[in-house]
């Protein structure tokens, strides 16, 4: 194993596993000794050391190989119970076993070794490809809205240019959203960083879902594009964040108003004791072979016009799944796209029956 690989608890199982797994095979088989050969010893005592090395790696599994060699040498060779040996077939056996053993331990060792090697190697290039992703959004998404602020400030400080009022107030406003843009854009990424940590603080509670979905589509804003609700009166809370579901159910929203030609039709439904809320829309949709891909950060499907990193969707699913929920798609059935977010509903209370008088 590469060194420091292996946490100390596995270490000392695959010690404890060399020295009392030995121990309790021999007691086993010396009842044994007339109906089994040197060879059958041999072998199960192999399994023993081969055990040791994937569990504990190269040291326990040398000590496997040494303490199976006594025991066999003590326990399974005339005289028993010493460490001499009559019989040279015996010790070509006992010196067969520990070679081999040893020989085992390295290449079960290699083997984990280079298996760590392709897995550290694999992180590294999933994290080169996360900078480097990061990196070519920052240089456009993050840097353009910051640039319109910056525009926004040095014409109004111009001495060369006289603004009217009404001029001021357009350049503030501009100059507003670009910054709530940039904030907003900011947060995805810090939020996905301490997502993907565990840093993120998730605290659920029975919720009410129409609460939530009001409240997020108050600081959405749906003007002038519309969303219409069919939800039923009677629908039980969920277990969720209502910060987190709020800000989730404004994702896909948004999201699909983006590409939806039409208003996205929020609906909700409980079966299961799980809640499922659906945000259909009838855009062009997103072909099976890339669904997996709009989940994956700063990536936006041919969506080159679009602000914003790719975030929306991947930190959605986060944060759902955080909850203990889904996020998943299905297909509209008039053409579109379905995000579901599925969600355990709250246990209900029932109400005592009137104790009668």
């Amino acid at each position: 194993m590469v060194p420091g690989s292996l946490s100390g608890r596995r270490r000392a199982g695959g010690y404890a596993l060399a020295l009392i797994g030995a121990a309790l095979l021999a007691a086993g088989l010396e009842p044994l000794r007339g109906r089994l050969d040197l060879a059958s010893d041999a072998l199960l005592f192999l399994l023993v050391v081969v055990g040791a090395a994937i569990l504990g790696g190269l040291g326990p599994a040398l000590t496997g190989a040494a303490v199976g060699a006594a025991l066999l040498n003590f326990l399974f060779t005339e005289p028993y119970h010493t460490f001499r040996i009559h019989e040279s077939s015996d010790v070509v056996a006992v010196v067969v076993f520990a070679a081999v053993a040893v020989m085992v331990s390295w290449v079960v060792d290699l083997a984990a070794r280079r298996a760590s090697a392709v897995r550290e190697a694999a992180e590294l290039e999933a994290g080169n490809r996360l900078r480097t992703a990061l990196l070519a959004a920052v240089g456009h998404d993050l840097r353009s809205p910051l640039a319109t602020a910056k525009a926004v400030v040095s014409g109004m400080r111009s001495t060369d240019v006289v603004l009217s009022e009404e001029d001021r107030r357009e350049l503030l406003e501009t100059a507003d959203s670009a910054l709530d843009r940039l904030t907003a854009l900011i947060e995805n990424v810090l939020d996905l960083s301490r997502l993907q940590t565990g840093a993120l603080p998730v605290r659920t509670r029975p919720v009410a879902v129409d609460d939530v979905i009001a409240r997020a589509l108050d600081d959405l804003g749906v003007e002038p594009r519309a969303v219409l609700l069919d939800l039923p009166e009677q629908l039980p809370d969920v277990v969720a964040d209502p910060g987190l579901l709020e800000r989730v159910l404004a994702n896909v929203v948004a999201n699909a108003q983006r590409y939806a030609p039409e208003p996205p039709l929020l609906t909700a439904a409980a079966t299961n004791g799980r809640v499922h809320v659906r945000v259909i829309d009838t855009g062009p949709g997103i072909p099976q072979s890339d669904r997996d891909r709009v989940f994956v950060p700063f990536q936006r499907l041919g969506d080159s016009s679009a602000t914003g990193l790719g975030l929306g969707l991947a930190l959605s699913r986060g944060l759902v799944e955080a909850m203990g929920g889904t996020l998943t798609l299905e297909d509209t059935p008039a053409g579109g796209l379905t995000l579901v977010i599925s969600l355990p509903a709250a246990p209900t209370t029932a109400t005592p029956a009137p104790v009668p008088s």
